[in-house]
């Protein structure tokens, strides 16, 4: 099954490029899950909208960003 991501939506990449990725600016797993529907919400809204905090976590942490594909594909339908 494919998922429909917004272009401002990151894809996840292998683990050792999200190992290894920058995390500047820092936004834990808390943080990141209180703003996650508003993100995704934002996204389908405006593609083109930019969280530099929120796709730099959900590019580095592969749990936050299922959560950010699973929400982004029940929205989206």
């Amino acid at each position: 099954m494919t998922t429909h991501r917004p272009p401002g939506h990151p894809r996840r990449g292998d683990a050792v490029a999200s190992l290894l990725a920058d995390t500047d600016p820092y936004l834990s797993c808390e943080e990141c899950f209180d703003r996650l529907d508003q993100y995704v919400e934002q996204l389908l809204r405006d593609p083109a909208s930019q969280d530099v905090a929120m796709r730099t976590h959900l590019l580095a942490c592969a749990a936050c960003a299922e959560e950010a594909d699973s929400l982004l594909e029940l929205i989206s339908g």
